[in-house]
């Protein structure tokens, strides 16, 4: 399980990447609010280092997590030592009765389970579905294409405090994927410490998923926004809703 997100990228990403999950929590505690889910179990796919399940915590929500990395789960427990943690596939983890599942930073998309592909996801809406309470909310978003330009690799770095963090990124049209090769570095003592991991993602179309969720009996709404937070570039996110009656 501790193949990708392992200990220094996990710590790199709780560090310096968690603008996406803190600028998401007050829109996504606000639907929560408006579909009067005000307690119970909620359910987050793809926790990663527990900032959105503190927030959560912190609202007097009931929090079970879910993510695939050890480090992230590890440093989730530190953070909100009163939810419960899981280290599981997204896609193979059983989902008990609850108010809401909620999984942000485009976790469904990812290809870290080799057996995730459309049907696999289209199955996991349909558990969700059925451990949803009437009423309840599935919030999520995906990724689409559009990230980068065909036939281009984009190149970043970032730089944080003893670690740097450097990101080549690729899309696929014929196979519908991003590819993110991921180097690095982090200071262990007087040293800097290397390591690689290649993240691919599956590039769905926003059309298509909410095809599926209706088809399940979900009503969906479409957004490129959690509150005032505007998504990243090729990020859509989707509340889908079950009814209280069919």
């Amino acid at each position: 399980m501790n193949k990708w997100y392992k200990q220094d990228l996990a710590f790199i990403h709780d560090d310096g990447f968690r603008d996406f999950a803190l600028k998401s929590a007050p829109g996504i505690l606000n639907i929560l609010a408006e579909n009067q889910i005000n307690s119970g179990l909620v359910v987050d796919l793809g926790c990663g280092s527990g900032l959105l399940a503190e927030k959560l915590s912190q609202a007097n929500y009931q929090v079970l997590g879910v993510d695939i990395s050890e480090s992230l789960i590890a440093i989730a427990q530190t953070r909100v030592p009163k939810a419960e943690f899981r280290v599981s596939s997204l896609f193979k983890t059983d989902i008990p009765p609850c108010n809401a599942v909620i999984s942000i930073g485009e976790c469904f998309s990812y290809l870290f389970d080799p057996d995730n592909n459309r049907q696999t996801l289209i199955q996991l809406f349909g558990r969700i579905y059925q451990a949803l309470n009437p009423g309840g909310v599935l919030i999520f978003d995906i990724a689409q294409a559009g990230q980068v330009s065909p036939g281009k690799t984009t190149q970043k770095f970032t730089e944080g405090k003893d670690w740097i963090v450097l990101v080549e990124k690729e899309e696929n049209p014929s196979q519908a994927t991003l590819t993110r090769r991921i180097i690095t570095f982090r200071k262990v003592g007087e040293n800097y410490r290397r390591d690689d991991e290649i993240h691919r993602v599956k590039l769905y179309r926003s059309t298509q998923i909410s095809t599926d969720l209706r088809n399940l009996g979900f009503r969906v709404q479409i957004t490129r926004s959690y509150g005032s937070y505007h998504l990243p570039k090729g990020i859509v996110a989707f509340v889908a809703r079950k009814p209280f009656s069919s």
